[in-house]
C-alpha cells in the first residue's frame, strides 16, 4: 500500500523512511483521525549515538512534524542487559551510575531535534528502568513469558544469525526480545502509545510487542521499520576511516561532522537530503539532478542542512568556513581535528595521532598508496620527520580527510 490517507504515512513514504508496515491499513486510519503517540527505544551504551542512530532520530522528528507524539525510550533497564540483535558477541554490561550518565547525555542530541514539553504533540523521554526494575521475576514469568514461543523466538533473523555462527547467546540476552514487547505493553498502558518504530533489525521485537499487547490487553498497536541504510558502494552509514560519525561535538568536531555529509557519493545525495535534511522535495529534486561538478554544490548544501540540525546553525556555517579556507584557499582552517606534538614527530606517529590509521601498519600502507600529504605535496617516505614550529602543519589522508598538527 502506498497511497496513504494519514500526513504522517504520506510523509514517511515519500521521504523513503518505510521498510514495512503492520497493518498499514488500520495505522493510515488511525494516523488521519488522532494524535498517534509512537516510540523508539534506544540503549544509552555510550554518551552519544552516532550517525547509525540519525534514521530512528529523523523518523521521531517526522512523525512530530506530522501532528503526532514522539516518545523517545532510554532502556536504562534493557541497557544492563544488551540488545543481541546482529550483534557477534555480547555488550559490555554498563552499571547504574554510566548508564544514567549517558542518558543525560544523550538527551541533549533529542532537544535539537524535538519539541519536548506538555502538550499534545510534545515529545517526552521516558526510561525503561521505571518500570523493569520492579518487575518480580516469577510473576512475570507467570504473566507474561507465558505468551511466548521458544521455537519462535529461535526462528527469528537476530538470534539465528548468532546460533548459526555457533556463538554463545547468553539467557540473559534471549530476555531481551521479551523485555522489549513489554516495553510495548507498558507505553501503551501509561501513554496510550499505539506504534514503535524501529530499524528493519527490530521488525521480529516489534512482531513480539504487537501480540504481546493484543494477548494481555485486546489492545491494538502497530510497527514501522526502516530500510538498512547502507552507501551507494554497499557500505553501512556511518562507518568511515577514523571510526564512528558521533552527534555529540565533544566526541566528534563540527568539521569532521560537515565534511561527513560534503563526502556523501553522488549517487546518494538525494536519498540523504530526503532522509537527513527539511528540505521541500522539490529541491531536493532540483538539486539531485545535478551534474558533474555542480553535485558538489548540492553536497555543501545537505552538509550544511545536515549539521545545522544537528549542532547548530553558528556549528554549519563554522565548519563550511573551515573546508572553504582549507580547500579553496589553501590554509590550515580553524576546525579541523588537530593533534598538539611537542616539537618533531614522524609521519607515521602523525597519522595515528590525527586519527587517519588505527595502527603503524595501516599509515605505512598510506603512505605507501599515496595517500598521505603534508600540505600539497605527496609523501613517499615513511621515516619522514614533520618539525612543528609556531605555524600549523596540514596533513591529509585520501582525499577527504584533513587534519592539523600544532606545538603543545
Amino acid at each position: 500500500m502506498t497511497d496513504f490517507s494519514s500526513d504522517l504515512l504520506r510523509l514517511l513514504s515519500t521521504r523513503g523512511y518505510i521498510h514495512q508496515l503492520t497493518d498499514a491499513v488500520a495505522l493510515d486510519a488511525l494516523a488521519s483521525k488522532q494524535v498517534v503517540p509512537g516510540y523508539i527505544g534506544f540503549d544509552p551504551t555510550a554518551p552519544s549515538l552516532h550517525v547509525g542512530s540519525l534514521v530512528q532520530i529523523m523518523l521521531l522528528r517526522r512523525l512530530q512534524q506530522s501532528g503526532h507524539k514522539p516518545i523517545v525510550l532510554m532502556g536504562g533497564g534493557t541497557g544492563k542487559i544488551g540488545d543481541p540483535s546482529f550483534k557477534d558477541e555480547a555488550r559490555k554490561l554498563l552499571g547504574e551510575d554510566g548508564i544514567k550518565a549517558n542518558v543525560a547525555s544523550i538527551r541533549r542530541i533529542f532537544e535539537r531535534f524535538l519539541r519536548f514539553g506538555d502538550g499534545p504533540t510534545d515529545a517526552v523521554m521516558l526510561d525503561n528502568a521505571e518500570w523493569l526494575d520492579a518487575l518480580e521475576y516469577i510473576p512475570f514469568l507467570r504473566d507474561v513469558g507465558q505468551h511466548f514461543s521458544v521455537n519462535r523466538m529461535l526462528s527469528f533473523d537476530s538470534v539465528k544469525l548468532r546460533l548459526d555462527r555457533e556463538q554463545s547467546l547468553s539467557f540473559l540476552e534471549f530476555n531481551y526480545m521479551i523485555l522489549q514487547a513489554y516495553d510495548f505493553l507498558e507505553l501503551s498502558r501509561r501513554a496510550e502509545c499505539r506504534l514503535q518504530m524501529g530499524g528493519s533489525d527490530q521488525w521480529g521485537n516489534i512482531v513480539n510487542g504487537i501480540e504481546l499487547a493484543r494477548r494481555m490487553d485486546s489492545t491494538e498497536v502497530y510497527g514501522i521499520t526502516t530500510p538498512l541504510i547502507t552507501t551507494a558502494d554497499g557500505a553501512k552509514m556511518g562507518k568511515t576511516m577514523a571510526g564512528a560519525v558521533w552527534l555529540h561535538e565533544d566526541q566528534l568536531p563540527h568539521f569532521d561532522y560537515w565534511q561527513f555529509w560534503r563526502n556523501t557519493d553522488d549517487r546518494d545525495v538525494g536519498r540523504f537530503l530526503r532522509l537527513f535534511t527539511d528540505l521541500p522535495l522539490d529541491e531536493i529534486a532540483r538539486l539531485e539532478a545535478l551534474q558533474g561538478a555542480e553535485i558538489n554544490e548540492a553536497k555543501k548544501i545537505l552538509a550544511d542542512a545536515a549539521t545545522a540540525m544537528c549542532r547548530g546553525v553558528d556549528a554549519a556555517a563554522e565548519a563550511a568556513e573551515t573546508a572553504r579556507k582549507t580547500f579553496e584557499e589553501g590554509s590550515a582552517g580553524g576546525s579541523l581535528p588537530t593533534f598538539a606534538v611537542t616539537g618533531d614527530i614522524g609521519i607515521v606517529d602523525a597519522l595515528i595521532g590525527l586519527g587517519f590509521a588505527a595502527s603503524k601498519g595501516e599509515a605505512r600502507r598510506l603512505i605507501k598508496g599515496g595517500g598521505a600529504r603534508i600540505g600539497a605535496d605527496k609523501i613517499s617516505d615513511e621515516a619522514m620527520i614533520i618539525t612543528v614550529g609556531a605555524d600549523p602543519v596540514r596533513v591529509s589522508a585520501g582525499k577527504k580527510n584533513h587534519g592539523v598538527l600544532v606545538r603543545a
